[in-house]
């Protein structure tokens, strides 16, 4: 059996679960690891020749999947790069936002032939989303994310979060505006705005709720508007997924589970037939 290489960027909480399901998986091989603190690979025991340097040298190795789990500004500098070698995972999906870095990368995969594939994460219902984009049939797609205070990591808010008592709407407009006031937050919403192509970022709607009840979950609430009937009747179909979570946690512990699933179709698709553009998986 030939099995897929696989490039891990970043070795944070997500980095280190997948490096630990992919070192033993029979189907897989790490090509590399790479951090921007080489020191957490040492600490970690990560195997010396699995150690990238530099993320420039990447053209030194033989990679068929580079997987993002680091931070949204890899994939601007990075993607095309990465595109060059191998199909590109995007744990950072919030990066997709920038519409420069959007067209270079959809640029990049018609030329290289190869896949931007974006984990559906905490997105229930994505596949349908997608489904009904194709169709023309979706009309509106609202994201709501609520957390304990703590678990935002915002650019900008107005004021400290960290002292409310009652829930409060820290943000909330276009998924264009809120990827960079919470990067590493409202990933959910950046693949859901992928998902809804013929909406896309401008037209999904977000909304940060800072809830400082919240001590054990994350909520993410997923509200699907479709076509409206003569009589005024409108499709609607309204989801809520509470994620374990302890306060502090930007990720709820079912997501690595789910971006682990992600990683697994994407390699599936991958190793089955060559795919371009911007996959939800």
């Amino acid at each position: 059996m030939i099995k897929l290489r696989i490039g891990i960027v970043g070795f944070g909480h997500l980095g280190q679960y997948l490096y630990s399901m992919l070192e033993s998986h029979p189907q897989f091989e790490i090509a590399f690891v790479w951090n921007r603190s080489k020191h957490v690979l040492i600490d970690r025991h990560v195997a010396p020749s699995l150690i990238l340097d530099k993320l420039e040298n990447i053209f030194e190795l033989e990679v068929d999947l580079i997987v993002e789990v680091a931070h949204p500004s890899i994939t601007k500098k990075y993607g095309q790069l990465f595109l060059e070698h191998g199909a590109y995972f995007i744990g950072s999906p919030t990066a997709l936002a920038d519409q420069e870095t959007y067209d270079l990368l959809q640029k990049a995969t018609n030329t290289q032939n190869r896949a931007v594939y974006v984990p559906s994460g905490a997105l229930w219902g994505g596949e349908d989303i997608r489904r009904m984009a194709l169709q023309g049939t979706l009309k509106g797609l609202t994201i709501t994310m609520a957390k304990h205070p703590s678990s935002f990591k915002l650019t900008d808010s107005e004021g400290d979060i960290t002292t409310i008592t009652e829930p409060k709407v820290v943000h909330e407009g276009s998924v264009r505006q809120l990827c960079p006031l919470a990067p590493n937050n409202v990933n959910t919403m950046a693949a859901a705005a992928v998902a809804a192509s013929n909406l896309g970022f401008d037209m999904v709607y977000g909304r940060i709720i800072a809830d400082p009840s919240l001590l054990d979950w994350h909520v993410i609430e997923v509200e699907v508007t479709g076509p409206s009937q003569a009589d005024g009747r409108t499709f609607t179909t309204k989801t809520i997924r509470k994620n374990p979570a302890d306060p502090g946690a930007v990720t709820g512990t079912a997501t690595f589970g789910s971006f682990f699933s992600s990683l697994l179709n994407a390699a599936r698709r991958h190793g089955y037939h060559p795919e371009t553009g911007f996959i939800l998986c």
